[in-house]
Parts: C-alpha cells; sequence; structure tokens
C-alpha cells in the first residue's frame, strides 16, 4: 500500500464497501473458516465488477499462493492472482517498478496510534494441523537492526503502541544465531523514546525463551500480557498435534509465567475436535481450563487443512456437531471466568488508551487488552479526552467482555 501511494495511486483500506478502479485482496489460508471468508470476499467483488462499480481484481496471499490454479479456474472475474509475498508483481502489474528504499514503508490500516509489526515470517515448528509452514515455508528472522528502523519510523508518524508478531515469536533469532533473541530485540524496542506500549502475540510453549518474561517485568512499556497458543492439554492429543510438550511442561511453563511477571495476563487459543479427540480427552482440557483460569482465550474447532500432516495420516472422526457441542461448552466455562475476573478489576486504576469514540463513549484498552479480540473499557467521554490519548482510568462496572470505568483526570 505504501508502494501504489508513492507512484502516486490513491490507496484507502475499505473491505466493507470497496468502490475502486482497482481492488487487492489479501486472502487467509490458515483454516476452513478463513478460507471460505477468503472465496467470498472475492465473489463478492467479482459481482461488483460485473456491476461496474468496481475495476480490476487482483488476488494474493496465502489462499491465493495455495490453491492458484483451481481458483484462477473457477473465478475468471479476477484480473491476476499473485501468491503471499509477490507484492513486485502487482505494483509492475500497474506499471510501475518496486522502490527497494520504500521497503520498511507502511500505510497504516489501523487507527494511528497504534501498528502491527511483523519479525517473522514462516514457522519450523510443523504442528500436525497446520499449514503455514506449508504456505509460508522456514522461520526467517528479520535483522533487528530492520525491524528497529520500522518501529522507529512508525513512532515518529506517531504510533504509540506496537503489537509485536510472528507465526512464533518465540522462535525469533534462533534461525540465524541458534538461539532465541526474542528477549534482546524486544529490550531494544523498549529503548526507543514515545514507544508506550509493545505487545507480544503468538508465542509457542516449547523451548520458550525464559528471559523474555524478565525484559516483561524489568520495562514499564512492554505490556504484561502474553498471547501463548497452548491448543490442548491431554497428552494423547498433544502427542497426535506433534506439539512437543507434555501437560506437566505445560502447566510448570505456566506456573513460571506467572511467578516471574507477577499480573500477567496470559491469552491462549485451544482447539477442540482433533482427531482422535475422547472424551475424557475434552474434559481434562474443560478443567484445563477450569484449573488455569486464563484471563483471555479463545477456542475453535479442529478442520482438516489440506496436505498438512494431520490431513493425510489421520481420520477427521469427530463428528460436526461433537464439536460444535464442545466449542460452546469451553466457551461457555471461559465465559464465567472472565465475568469473574473482570469483576475483580471493580474499583482499581488502570492506564488505558483511546481507540475511537462511539456516540457519548470513548472507547479503550487496558495494557491487558490487544486490539478486536481482547475487552474494551467504555469510559464516558469528557472534553479533553481524544482518540490515541493515554488516560488513567477507575473501573465502576464490568461484564463478561467489557469494563466501565471512570476518568481520573483530563
Amino acid at each position: 500500500m505504501a508502494q501504489f501511494r508513492a507512484i502516486g495511486l490513491k490507496v484507502r483500506h475499505d473491505p466493507e464497501k470497496p468502490t475502486a478502479e482497482t481492488v487487492v485482496i489479501n486472502t487467509c489460508g490458515f483454516i476452513g473458516d478463513a478460507q471460505e471468508e477468503s472465496i467470498q470476499t472475492i465473489l463478492e467483488c467479482g459481482e461488483l465488477k460485473k456491476q461496474g462499480r468496481i475495476g480490476r481484481i487482483f488476488v494474493m496471499g496465502c489462499l491465493s499462493q495455495k490453491f492458484m490454479s483451481e481458483l484462477k479456474a473457477e473465478i475468471p472475474e479476477v484480473d491476476g492472482w499473485y501468491g503471499k509475498f509477490d507484492w513486485d508483481g502487482i505494483v509492475r502489474e500497474m506499471g510501475h517498478e518496486w522502490r527497494r528504499e520504500l521497503e520498511n514503508d507502511r500505510f497504516l490500516t489501523t487507527p494511528s496510534h497504534y501498528a502491527y509489526l511483523k519479525i517473522a515470517e514462516g514457522c519450523n515448528r510443523n504442528c500436525a494441523y497446520c499449514a503455514i509452514p506449508l504456505m509460508t515455508g522456514h522461520y526467517r528472522s528479520r535483522s533487528a537492526e530492520d525491524i528497529l528502523a520500522e518501529a522507529r519510523l512508525l513512532v515518529s508518524r506517531g504510533v504509540k503502541e506496537i503489537q509485536l508478531i510472528a507465526q512464533d515469536l518465540t522462535y525469533y533469532g534462533t534461525d540465524v544465531a541458534h538461539r532465541p533473541q526474542i528477549a534482546d530485540l524486544v529490550k531494544r524496542l523498549s529503548d526507543i523514546p514515545g514507544l508506550e506500549w509493545i505487545r507480544l502475540h503468538y508465542g509457542y510453549p516449547n523451548d520458550f525463551p525464559m528471559e523474555l518474561l524478565d525484559v516483561m517485568r524489568e520495562r514499564d512499556n512492554v505490556c504484561k500480557y502474553m498471547d501463548l497458543a497452548l491448543q490442548h492439554i491431554s497428552d494423547p492429543v498433544l502427542k497426535r498435534m506433534h506439539r512437543n510438550i507434555d501437560a506437566a511442561q505445560t502447566r510448570e511453563l505456566l506456573a513460571q509465567i506467572r511467578e516471574r511477571v507477577p499480573g500477567i495476563h496470559l491469552r491462549t487459543t485451544l482447539m477442540v475436535g482433533f482427531p482422535g479427540e475422547t472424551d475424557d480427552d475434552f474434559a481434562r482440557l474443560v478443567d484445563f481450563v477450569k484449573e488455569q483460569r486464563f484471563e483471555r482465550m479463545g477456542a475453535f474447532a479442529y478442520c482438516e487443512v489440506e496436505g498438512t500432516y494431520s490431513a493425510l495420516h489421520y481420520a477427521d472422526d469427530i463428528p460436526d456437531d461433537v464439536k460444535q457441542s464442545r466449542l460452546s461448552r469451553l466457551m461457555r466455562v471461559q465465559q464465567d471466568i472472565s465475568e469473574e475476573l473482570n469483576g475483580q478489576k471493580i474499583g482499581k486504576v488502570f492506564k488505558v488508551v483511546i481507540d475511537r469514540r462511539e456516540g457519548d463513549w470513548m472507547i479503550g484498552r487496558t495494557q491487558f487488552d490487544s486490539p478486536d479480540v481482547d475487552p474494551e473499557v467504555l469510559i464516558p467521554a469528557q472534553e479533553g479526552m481524544e482518540t490515541g490519548g493515554f488516560y488513567n482510568v477507575r473501573i465502576t462496572d464490568a461484564r463478561e467482555f467489557d469494563l466501565y470505568a471512570e476518568p481520573l483526570m483530563i
């Protein structure tokens, strides 16, 4: 998008009502629901093209890379298909050359005060259910200097909060230095003046770099928040998933994280309905959620993805209605936990960042909340309170997934 803007094109991010001479659709191929959403978006744009409301359609990303030949045959309305990394191909299609000096430039589709910053691409873990290594290849860490330069550029343009992301954040640097270097990178990022918050997403539990916890505890602008996808707790399921960690090791890791970073909020993702998951396996998972009381938790039902180890070697033997029943039950358990934990925040003071205004409310987040997926804090709008600003508030009420607060001083 920054390259498009640099060559003089008007660029906007408008996924709800696309109306443009050229539409570029970025797709996901990770799980079935994401694939269906991507295909539906392409088909909807195809209809808009037939109506003359948009011009050309280009499709790129994981789904396009993996199923390009099949999609070309089935959706002729698309003018060009590109892979996950073929950004320069689209620029050339527009009649311009890729400008290497702008490779780290950014065009934000988020509010101007926060941004996502990817530090690596690919994955070496090879979990049985996951297609990411098939689509992105082996792990490739960006250089620390490259990441720091992009972070400084973002801060210079008003970004105050960075969501640090990768398919596997905790492996960063291992492909180059044969040991994780994420702790050193986060420490260097935290030294950037004006960077208020750094939040970490998508860690892996096996071989977790414990020195990262020291940085998180010691640096005020490193959020006490860790997104650590655990997937399951039953040893037979973990073994079939190729997770390279067992239940006892998982519990020990979680205990160490909470001990070394007091007050940390853990987000995790769990999977139900993996091939061979028994009622006993699922019961262990429910008990695990009740025991650990995760501050943030998401879950999804297993979806077979073509080409993965589980698709090639396991039968998808859990009926869909059983998967959905297990998913609903697990999320009901978490809903009760979330409501209780949120209730414990009533009367306490937190620093929040304001993301937007909705009517008479300012919508904010604490350091424990990532955009779009975590609880929000609703604050009565006050004169002087601005989007992108940081304020201290006192929590006055709580719901399952939202908090209400009053500002202490503007």
